[in-house]
């Protein structure tokens, strides 16, 4: 079973990127917000189509699902992922209390995720660009974290979760690949994204 003191490097890595990925996504819908308020009634930068758009689920109240703007969330949230990240690769090494609380903040966020895709694709009718970035990075971060963490025994679940973990940390790539396929098709069948390309 792997050891706190194992410094997990590719983590590491992964969370700067995704956190990057996540602040960006985060900002450019906060701004997009900002300039719904300015100028009401004007179509968001991120809106292609009907299908492909921002400015639907900002203004939807699936878009300010805790009475604020949901951008707001990614602004603070993916601080964490940031900060671990760094710090995982300064050569810190956390208690197995903060990997189990780590994984439980990126749970929630997963949840959260996973919700406002169902809102997306069958409340909404929409793909909003900037919030599938966010969905990009989100995924992956959740098995990357939750996989570490019982590998590792911080959230103990037994030798024998941990030696399954341990074997399936390697594949996070395929499993993100495999549940983006998933968020394809049943789009796909909702909302026959492939007409819009073609």
């Amino acid at each position: 079973m792997a050891s706190t003191r194992t410094r997990p490097t590719a983590l590491g890595i992964w969370l700067i990127i995704a956190a990057v990925v996540g602040l960006t996504a985060a900002f450019e819908l906060t701004i997009e917000k900002f300039d719904a308020y300015e100028n009401p009634g004007q179509g968001a930068a991120c809106d292609f189509s009907v299908l492909v758009q921002c400015t639907a689920n900002l203004n939807s109240p699936q878009g300010s699902a805790f009475g604020f703007p949901n951008p707001l969330i990614g602004l603070v949230g993916w601080m964490a992922p940031l900060v671990v990240g760094v710090a995982v690769l300064a050569g810190a090494r956390f208690p197995k209390w903060f990997w189990a609380a780590f994984t439980a903040g990126m749970t929630f966020a997963f949840g959260f995720v996973c919700w406002l895709i169902y809102q997306s694709i069958f409340n909404l009718g929409t793909l909003c660009p900037w919030c599938m970035a966010t969905w990009s990075v989100t995924i992956p971060s959740f098995f990357a974290v939750a996989l570490h963490a019982i590998r590792i025994g911080a959230i103990p679940l037994g030798r024998r979760a941990a030696k399954i973990a341990e074997a399936l940390y390697g594949w996070v790539p395929v499993i993100t690949v495999a549940s983006f396929a998933v968020i394809a098709i049943i789009a796909q069948l909702r909302l026959d994204v492939l007409r819009e390309f073609l």
